[in-house]
């Protein structure tokens, strides 16, 4: 064996042995989410396909079981997908089948293939058919996976800001598109390729998942600096107070320093009191008084127009109003006019 394939057995092989080691992780981890046990078995399912594709590449005689393994395993790769991106989003409600009827009925095939036609007795069915079948199946569930996250793909780039939770989720969406591209592209470039490109994609994981690890390091070093309850509902009862009678929200210009001064407190301590206490930004926190002034107003004064009300609100563009108004709402301006007149 030449140095070039020794290289590339020890990644291959560090990508599938390191593969097992983040899924079972993930299946630990706690607080016990389903989206990352969703992560986890796709990851498993990742590493049996990888493996079998190592132990192939370098011993094409190796027992058809293990091919058969390896391929049954890639069949639950693109459901896998697409249930970690319906429940990392909380949409995993919205399907039309429970997610436990559809999984054991695409394992339920898995098994009952392999019982009627073993890789043993039809080569020629696994390596032609069923790999065509597996793999544009496991493209469909991507189809179907970026479907559910665009929604999100294209807020990120409106607001042109990105949160932990969507770059964990993009990157893991990104990786398995890699992986599925590498492999169905395999036949024009290299059988190892997969088992390669999935190495790579799992050091972006692992580099994203101690960075996640750092993140709640400072949060517990600064755990302690958290204000009391007492003191924050005290402080929230005259940040009401003074949203509410001296209408601050309605200043286009309105800062948090400025608020914060008027409530005698630093900055960063009136950033921390939103985040940890209303678990809400300083923009959500304005925005949401700038909206139901707006919705209170298009019912009070229906003639008045879209962009007079979001000017008198504390909005500066009627784009940003109605995005807000929208993200807070649920439905927009004209809609919610159209609605309340005809309740009227």
């Amino acid at each position: 064996m030449t140095i070039n394939s020794q290289l590339i057995l020890i990644l291959s092989a560090l990508g599938s042995i390191n593969g097992l080691l983040v899924a079972l992780y993930l299946w630990g981890r706690q607080p016990k989410k389903l989206a990352n046990r969703f992560l986890a078995v796709m990851l498993l399912m990742i590493s049996i396909r990888t493996l079998k594709s190592v132990l192939f590449y370098f011993n094409p005689d190796i027992t058809k079981v293990i091919l058969q393994i390896g391929l049954s395993a890639c069949f639950l790769i693109g459901p896998l997908l697409y249930f970690f991106c319906l429940s990392q989003l909380k949409q995993l409600k919205n399907t039309k089948f429970r997610w436990e009827y559809h999984c054991c009925t695409l394992v339920s095939i898995i098994i009952v293939s392999g019982i009627l036609y073993p890789y043993t007795q039809y080569p020629v069915l696994w390596s032609d058919i069923f790999y065509k079948v597996i793999n544009y199946s496991w493209l469909l569930y991507i189809i179907l996976s970026t479907k559910v996250i665009l929604p999100k793909v294209k807020s990120c780039f409106k607001n042109k800001k990105t949160a932990e939770d969507e770059l964990w989720l993009f990157s893991i969406f990104i990786g398995n598109v890699l992986i599925w591209f590498a492999y169905f592209t395999a036949s024009y470039t290299s059988y190892i390729v997969g088992a390669l490109s999935f190495s790579f994609v799992l050091i972006i994981i692992c580099l994203l998942i101690v960075s996640k690890f750092n993140k709640k390091a400072i949060k517990v070093k600064y755990a302690d600096k958290e204000i009391a309850q007492s003191e924050a509902n005290e402080i929230l009862a005259r940040l009401h107070s003074l949203m509410l009678d001296e209408e601050l929200y309605k200043k286009s210009l309105i800062t948090m320093p400025q608020i914060a001064k008027r409530l005698g407190m630093s900055t960063p301590r009136f950033s921390q009191l939103l985040n940890d206490n209303l678990n809400k930004s300083f923009s959500v926190f304005i925005n949401e008084f700038r909206i139901e002034a707006a919705k209170a107003m298009i019912i009070t004064n229906p003639d008045k127009t879209m962009d007079i009300i979001a000017e008198e609100c504390g909005f500066n563009s009627q784009s940003t109003f109605y995005s807000a108004f929208k993200k807070i709402t649920a439905t927009t301006p004209a809609k919610f006019k159209t609605q309340n007149s005809v309740n009227l």
